[in-house]
């Protein structure tokens, strides 16, 4: 599994934590690629009450074979007490820019 491209979804209170998030995932070859998507509004129930936030989303290209890391870095160093991780495998996409990210995760091409 750790050659098979993933996305991963997690949101964060703000840009500036989204930004901070990124930066240590891509220093640590955990992530090729990070958008972050301002603006999201998240209706939730947290704590037995009904909630309303902006967030943002951050879509991170990564592998599936990085999820044990990537979720222990962002668990560690995000705000929230339940932090969204979730993984998507990307089954099918451009092989060049597959390709790319495996090897900007340290993994090898296809």
């Amino acid at each position: 599994s750790s050659g098979i491209n993933a996305e991963y979804g997690v949101t964060a209170p703000s840009k500036e934590v989204a930004k901070s998030l990124a930066q240590g995932l891509l220093g640590r070859k955990l992530a090729a690629c990070v958008n972050v998507i301002p603006g999201v509004t998240s209706y939730y129930e947290w704590q037995g009450k009904m909630e309303e936030d902006t967030e943002v989303l951050m879509m991170i290209k990564s592998t599936k074979g990085k999820f044990g890391e990537l979720n222990d870095f962002v668990k560690s160093n995000h705000p929230y007490d339940c932090v969204e991780v979730i993984q998507t495998e990307i089954s099918e996409g451009n092989k060049p820019y597959l390709d790319w990210v495996r090897e900007s995760c340290g993994e090898p091409s296809s």
